[in-house]
């Protein structure tokens, strides 16, 4: 694609989104584009760019194609295990008056993250609690995948046990789709994290994982500055395990402490209560009901 026309499609998602493609990701950009101009009758991805100024439609599917970021089940992994082990546990503990989690899973993409979350609670939480999990994402393409909880193949070959694809899902045609009772736990909201949050409540885990490598400086602070507000007195938020709040300012610092649990770093509010280890199998078979 020309130059121009990667600056104008930069200059939009950065605008839109806050999200940053810097030069050299020309291929990307076109890459993702190209169906959508053909689909659009464009002879190429330059006339598609020219096209963007002018339909609405047009420029809302190419801010979708351009803001999906990887994800897969249980990505990572040691997130999952620091919640199922500790986070979780200390949540229930905490709880018992209410019974009830609140969870949010913030820059959804397609709904891995958010239903992986649901298979652990439906698995672990104790008879008579529920769960409410806060799907967010600034494409609507993606919220409405969540929404429909179907995925192909491919996508189900991408970190899923065998026994949670017979546990929770059923063939739809050639895709697979996830039980009501997971769906009936996740609600989908369009949010675009560089923007004020709105009234969406307080959680007891927050999970900002691979996002905040996408904005600039300024633009993660202010994430970071809000994010603090939604999180519980006692919560978690948990980031990707490549992302550092070390380069923070001092404001920011002194919101928030980070806790080492198992492989994973947690960013809790100043002063939350410290779980300094796991609980032993015993301890958590205790709290949630579940044998070791």
């Amino acid at each position: 694609m020309a130059p121009a026309s990667f600056q104008l499609i930069a200059a939009l998602v950065l605008r839109e989104t806050s999200i940053i493609y810097e030069p050299r990701k020309e291929y990307l950009v076109e890459a993702r584009l190209h169906p959508l101009a053909a689909q659009a009758g464009c002879a190429n991805v330059d006339a598609y760019v020219q096209m963007l100024s002018v339909n609405p439609v047009e420029r809302r599917k190419a801010i979708d194609a351009l803001t999906i970021n990887e994800t897969s089940w249980f990505r990572d992994n040691a997130p999952y295990q620091a919640f199922t082990e500790t986070m979780l546990p200390a949540l229930i503990a905490a709880r018992t008056e209410r019974r009830r989690l609140s969870i949010w899973s913030a820059a959804c993409s397609s709904g891995q993250e958010a239903y992986s979350i649901a298979m652990l609670l439906d698995q672990h939480l104790p008879a008579g609690w529920s769960a409410d999990i806060l799907a967010t994402d600034v494409s609507t393409a993606m919220l409405t995948r969540v929404e429909n909880g179907r995925y192909s193949q491919v996508e189900m070959n991408r970190g899923l046990p065998a026994t949670s694809l017979v546990k929770y899902f059923t063939r739809a045609g050639s895709e697979w789709e996830i039980v009501p009772a997971l769906r009936k736990m996740v609600r989908t909201r369009h949010l675009n994290l560089a923007e004020p949050f709105g009234a969406i409540g307080t959680f007891d885990l927050v999970l900002l994982r691979n996002v905040l490598i996408y904005f600039d400086q300024p633009t993660k602070h202010g994430i970071l500055r809000r994010m603090h507000q939604h999180v519980a007195p006692d919560g978690y938020l948990l980031l990707g395990s490549s992302e550092t709040t070390l380069d923070l300012p001092a404001d920011l610092h002194a919101m928030w402490d980070r806790e080492q649990i198992g492989r994973v770093q947690a960013h809790r509010p100043a002063g939350a209560v410290s779980v300094p280890r796991p609980f032993s199998p015993a301890i958590s078979a205790a709290l949630t009901g579940v044998r070791p």
